[in-house]
């Protein structure tokens, strides 16, 4: 049991439980705030920079011996405690965990493992796992150099810098046998193999376990497959995605994990379900078939792709470079082995296709809206033959976000007021909310003013530092962005993947039109962009080039800025602070687009294309709307009338509600909007109902069934 101080932080530092409360961080912070943020908010890099005693001394003369106290208890608490959701509502799971693949998990920015969407979802699944006890390992892969730094030059153009993340700063552990030994796993491939070492980190109560290939006896190419984050060519992702499959399992069943379900979060990890193949055939004597079957009872599969090329699709020959091992192993022939991959069997040139392979070998499948549902059993059609589209096996589990990983600490403190000390352990009760609308407008006005405010200096110093950085020796340039937005404005707020159906430039439609809405007198509007394009998205990168650009016309410099590097970090700043998030893909192209339940629950609101999840959430009272359900024929026909529409409900709704006040300087109907928001949609779109929808609907049944609901 830890006696010191530093002690108990170096025990709360080891378990990223701290990235979800604030109250943790806050400590780590008020001991030295400037080696905080050097260290990229990572309590153990913090702890290594700081002697023990020193810790110790600094936190006595600062008084926060009971805070370190009360937060080591609680996590203490927290790890002990069986009272959870999922001890009465799990069934089979408490004997055999969910073991979760995916190829990013977005957790916080100091392991930088992620892309983006894909990514934050995975971390949050596995946060509300953990807070609602349900046992569950997170499998995925190292990637050293994480995902890339995104730094502009002075024409605008991304370019792509990398890293070494410092194993040694990052609360990451060999993961051990049960004999106590550092694991690691050899991986068979056609001509030879290639081990990976596994590292381990706690998630609160859950696992995350994370495949290594940079270990000596690997050849200096298969040394650098996890260096990077959806790096490389075709070659490189299939071996990567053989790591994470075969490598995978193989890393479960060696730390003593005994998984009864498997969730494959896309199909990136799908070689997992061969590798659980060959173990029943050669274990349990199954048969090609019966393995088949088998494997498929116990995985379940989510899609987020509703995008073509978003599906990883491999030649033929390059598949068998990598798969004809188990040719021998599964007694099948090359044709048989790669048909599993291709919507057509027969077909042997057609590429396989892990998104095939996913959903011939698994029980359930899911997209992740009622739309991209829709999309989903489309676009897959054609692998159930006989069956109408509507009788296509995918259903949809609709995406939630982790509020603790989410709330500011200024709507924190409201909603513990006014919907109860307690109110985050009853998220998914709709009538826990109800004490929202009794908040006064002032005070939620002014907790929603104080964030807001934070965004902008945070915003205003990033500006600064990339104008440092693109500007050395000019010392007027930072001085300059330091008067870039300004308090008063409507703050629009446009975050994420730039990928081109995403439409980042919606509004460059009518660049004189968009001049006069920024530079009115009275009702001025500001826009705050961020995000990153795919290294070999030259489309994105144009988006991002444009956007640049216009921030450095005389009309909108300071009224328009771009923020660099987008990370979760950058993130939590947006989404507590905008006033309005737009977001504007091709219908129905948006799978279910998260970032907008982040501002819903710190009193933003939306404003939105009716695709994703906000076409289940929008109710006419709690955000704005682009256009209708309906899309044209011609996209060039869509695209105009979405543009023309943003900007109505720009100049006709949002502007005018937002600037009609009280006498208190209030906008009364406009917070009456922000309540409709939270107290119809906070219940819904949190991912603690998601893992409760998944449990229920996905594992349990598919870990040994459930009893009949009574009446």
């Amino acid at each position: 049991m830890p006696n010191t101080l530093s002690d108990k932080l170096l025990f709360l530092a080891s378990n990223l439980y701290w990235t979800w409360h604030p109250e943790i961080i806050g400590v780590f912070r008020d001991i030295d705030p400037e080696l905080w943020t050097q260290v990229n908010f990572s309590p153990v890099a913090f702890l290594r920079a700081l002697p023990a005693d020193e810790v110790d001394r600094r936190s006595l003369r600062l008084n926060l011996e009971s805070r370190i106290n009360f937060a080591y208890h609680r996590l203490v608490e927290y790890l002990d405690s069986d009272r959870t959701w999922a001890r009465f509502h799990g069934g089979p799971l408490n004997a055999r965990p969910v073991a979760y693949f995916s190829a990013e998990f977005g957790i916080h920015e100091s392991l930088p493992i992620y892309s983006g969407g894909l990514g934050a979802l995975a971390g949050d699944h596995l946060k509300s796992a953990s807070d609602l006890g349900v046992p569950i390992v997170g499998v995925g892969l190292l990637y050293h150099q994480g995902y890339f730094r995104q730094v502009l030059d002075a024409n605008g153009w991304q370019h792509e810098e990398y890293g070494f993340m410092p194993i040694d700063d990052l609360p990451l552990s060999p993961a051990l046998d049960p004999a106590g030994r550092p694991v690691e796993v050899s991986i068979d491939l056609a001509g030879g193999s290639l081990g990976a070492r596994v590292w381990r980190a706690r998630v609160g109560r859950a696992t995350l376990l994370m495949l290594d290939s940079d270990i000596p006896g690997n050849s200096a190419a298969d040394r650098g497959l996890t260096a990077r984050l959806y790096g490389g060519d075709r070659r490189i992702r299939i071996r990567q995605e053989v790591i994470l499959g075969f490598g995978g399992l193989r890393a479960l069943r060696a730390c003593g994990f005994d998984p009864g379900i498997f969730h494959l979060n896309e199909g990136h990890s799908a070689f997992v379900t061969l590798e659980r193949m060959r173990e029943r055939m050669e274990l349990d004597g199954l048969s090609f078939e019966d393995a088949q079957r088998e494997v498929a009872l116990r995985t379940v599969f989510t899609t987020h792709t509703p995008v073509e090329a978003g599906h990883d699709r491999f030649a033929p020959d390059l598949a068998e470079e990598h798969l004809g091992w188990l040719t021998h192993r599964l007694g099948v022939s090359r044709e048989q082995l790669l048909g599993l991959g291709r919507v057509h069997p027969g077909d042997h040139g057609e590429h396989f296709c892990m998104t095939v392979l996913a959903l011939k070998l698994s029980r359930a499948a899911n997209a992740v809206s009622a739309i991209h549902g829709h999309v989903s059993r489309r676009m897959w059609n054609r692998l159930f033959p006989g069956h109408t589209e509507r009788e296509v096996p995918i259903g949809h589990i609709t995406n939630g976000v982790h509020v603790g990983s989410w709330l500011s600490p200024s709507m924190t403190k409201v909603y513990e007021r006014h919907v109860g000390e307690r109110w985050a352990e009853r998220l998914c009760h709709r009538d826990a909310w109800e004490g929202v609308a009794k908040i006064s407008n002032l005070e939620l006005w002014e907790a929603h003013l104080y964030e807001k405010h934070k965004l902008i200096e945070f915003v205003r110093h990033r500006l600064a530092e990339q104008e440092a950085r693109r500007s050395p020796h000019d010392p007027s340039a930072s001085a300059r962005v330091a008067r870039h937005l300004t308090r008063n404005a409507l703050t629009i707020g446009f975050a994420r993947r730039y990928a081109t159906y995403k439409r980042a430039t919606l509004l460059l439609h009518d660049i004189e039109r968009l001049a006069k809405i920024v530079n009115h007198k009275d009702r001025p509007v500001q826009f705050v962009y961020a995000g990153k394009a795919h290294p070999q998205d030259e489309g994105g990168k144009r988006l991002i080039q444009q956007i640049v650009q216009l921030s450095r016309d005389p009309r909108f410099a300071g009224k328009v800025v771009f923020v660099e590097d987008y990370d979760l970090g950058v993130a939590r700043h947006l989404v507590q602070g905008v006033d309005v998030w737009l977001n504007n893909p091709v219908k129905p192209l948006e799978a279910c687009g998260t970032s907008g339940m982040k501002v819903m629950l710190n009193g933003g609101l939306n404003l939105s294309i009716l695709d994703g999840w906000w076409a289940e959430g929008y109710d006419g009272s709690n955000g704005f709307a682009i256009g209708t359900v309906e899309s044209h024929a011609r996209p060039e026909v869509q695209e105009q009338r979405d543009s023309e529409e943003l900007f109505r409900t720009l100049e006709e709704a949002v502007i005018p509600l937002y600037f009609r006040r009280n006498a208190e300087d209030v906008p009364e109907d406009w917070v009456r909007r922000m309540k409709n928001g939270i107290t119809s949609m906070a219940w819904r779109f949190n991912s603690d109902r998601m893992v409760m929808d998944y449990v229920s609907l996905n594992y349990v049944p598919a870990s040994g069934g459930q009893s009949a609901r009574m009446p």
